[in-house]
């Protein structure tokens, strides 16, 4: 009977833990959300050159960091950054090349 609880009280918990992370997730959504909102009156226009970072994008990072950290953080700086495209054999070779440095373990170290 104790071995059966076990596993059940594990899985309750994560359970609780979700909700518990998603509803801190999405007060801080909120709160990031209106404090956005009082902002976008006071800032200066962005020069025209530069893309902007939608609202969006920096308000799911901020939740992210909140939820992963447990507490608030603070996004100083955002920008898009645009690569060209790469074929499929390509990236295969940078992914060799990467796992080729872990000297470590391929020497059994």
């Amino acid at each position: 009977m104790g071995l059966f609880l076990l596993p059940l009280g594990i899985f309750a918990g994560w359970v609780a833990g979700a909700a518990m992370s998603r509803r801190m997730v999405q007060r801080e959504v909120q709160r990031l959300e209106s404090l956005i909102e009082g902002k976008k009156e006071q800032a200066p226009p962005a020069p025209a050159e530069v893309e902007e970072v939608p609202t969006e994008t920096i308000l799911i990072l901020t939740a992210a960091v909140a939820a992963f950290l447990g507490k608030r953080a603070r996004i100083r700086g955002a920008r898009l950054v645009r690569t060209a495209p790469s074929n499929a054999w390509a990236q295969q070779g940078r992914v060799f090349v990467q796992a080729s440095h872990n000297l470590g373990v391929a020497h059994g170290r």
